[in-house]
């Protein structure tokens, strides 16, 4: 699948919950620790700061494509806590 193509999974957050964030962001002045949804995700895991100005720039930059997001949520979760473990 392209990834210009590829969209956000409803209902899945896993970007917003497996990975680090070691950049203050709002409401989180230290940051997130991994594993720790984000103050800003609603209860269908969705974003609360998306397309505002107040968005972290991380948050910005990373964009959704099938090596990160899999088949699920789950194989999305699975990858970024792999991910965050390896970079660590």
């Amino acid at each position: 699948m392209d990834d210009r193509l590829f969209t956000c999974r409803e209902n899945c957050g896993a970007c917003c919950i497996a990975p680090s964030i070691s950049s203050q962001i709002p409401n989180m002045p230290n940051g997130k620790p991994a594993g720790v949804a984000c103050c800003h995700l609603d209860s269908q895991y969705r974003c609360k700061l998306f397309g505002q100005p107040s968005r972290p720039l991380v948050c910005c930059r990373l964009k959704a494509n099938q090596e990160m997001c899999g088949n699920n949520r789950q194989e999305a979760l699975d990858y970024l806590t792999q991910l965050e473990q390896i970079t660590c």
